[in-house]
């Protein structure tokens, strides 16, 4: 698989609380994840480096274990609920760290399938068969009420509290992690990124930039240069993988 992992703090932000990774175990199977920072400069960017470095390392330690997708979901229910405790009790004791959290999206990616998991509202998208689609559901107040028929997806994009997230990791002793698996083919292109990339670039731009690119670096800088001229009031990540047998790089 070819695959790239990408943040760049933005425009305005002093600080990139955000964080994530592309890697891949010894037997080829992909982890990517990226996770947004909450709570300040300090906590947000701990947060978030949590999330990464202890899946990171759990992902490190599997050499032998070739994944089906049911086991794949279980383990990354497995480390995000361990993901979870650890920020949640270092946020119980270190004052400084009070009310710090961070979204994760994370997918384990094989030719075969892909299993991804979510909490918060960065998101993970599926590019397939020359269309772009949404696989992950925000855990945020403007989705609620796109749900509930009290907004349409129109008015979520302008919404004045579309930044408010209902559930994040690290703010609760406990949280209820999305996980599902789905099969993907060959050229297919999975996106993992932060709201930083989302607020600024619709799912229509999004598409089209892939549509109108070959290469993963370049529609990875593409996206990031879009979301700055728009204004890029956030830190902005994101990771991408082909399923096609190529290199990985990381900026």
């Amino acid at each position: 698989m070819e695959s790239i992992y990408q943040t760049d703090i933005g425009q305005v932000r002093a600080h990139n609380e955000d964080n994530g990774a592309v890697v891949e175990d010894q037997i080829g199977q992909t982890l990517a994840l990226v996770a947004d920072g909450m709570g300040g400069h300090q906590a947000g960017d701990l947060a978030s480096l949590i999330a990464k470095e202890l899946m990171v390392d759990k992902w490190s330690e599997n050499r032998s274990e070739l994944f089906s997708p049911k086991e794949a979901e279980v383990w990354l229910l497995n480390i995000v609920e361990k993901i979870n405790e650890q920020i949640y009790q270092h946020s119980l004791t270190n004052k400084e760290c009070e009310g710090m959290g961070t979204t994760l999206v994370a997918a384990i990616l094989t030719k075969d399938f892909v299993t991804f998991s979510n909490v918060g509202d960065s998101r993970v998208y599926l590019f397939q068969e020359n269309t772009l689609k949404q696989i992950t559901e925000d855990h945020s107040l403007v989705q609620e009420l796109v749900r509930s028929g009290q907004i349409t997806r129109e008015e979520a994009a302008t919404h004045p509290r579309k930044n408010v997230v209902l559930q994040a990791l690290g703010t609760e002793a406990t949280v209820k992690v999305d996980v599902e698996s789905l099969e993907w083919g060959d050229d297919a292109i999975i996106l993992l990124c932060s709201d930083g990339l989302t607020d600024k670039l619709s799912d229509e731009v999004l598409a089209s930039i892939i549509q109108n690119e070959k290469s993963l670096p370049i529609i990875s800088n593409d996206m990031i240069k879009k979301a700055n001229e728009l204004g890029g009031e956030d830190n902005i990540t994101l990771a991408l993988v082909s399923n096609r047998s190529k290199g990985v790089d990381h900026e």
